[in-house]
């Protein structure tokens, strides 16, 4: 990401207080509506969804989470930059 300008990476826990359809559906909607966001997941626990975003810089993710807010009711958004990956693959464990 970092090579075509996308050089952050965001981990972004949502919280929310709305749990029926109507409003997973618009959030879907909004999440699929910005390209950034590259991974959507809905989690047990304290944060109900997790997002991994990807930016051109800070400026760029700070519009992200605007368009995010504005599309539905967001108890809380918490923001997560990432200072250094230290593993990635995608290789599953087949052994």
């Amino acid at each position: 990401a970092e090579k075509i300008g996308l050089g952050v990476t965001i981990f972004v826990l949502v919280r929310t207080n709305q749990h029926h359809d109507d409003w997973l559906e618009r959030f879907t909607a909004a999440i699929d509506s910005i390209p950034e966001i590259l991974e959507f997941y809905r989690l047990s626990g304290a944060a109900d969804y997790l997002l991994r975003v990807v930016a051109q810089d800070i400026k760029a993710y700070d519009e992200i989470y605007k368009r995010l807010i504005k599309a539905v009711d967001l108890l809380d958004v918490s923001s997560s930059f990432v200072m250094e990956t230290l593993k990635f693959t995608t290789a599953l464990p087949l052994d």
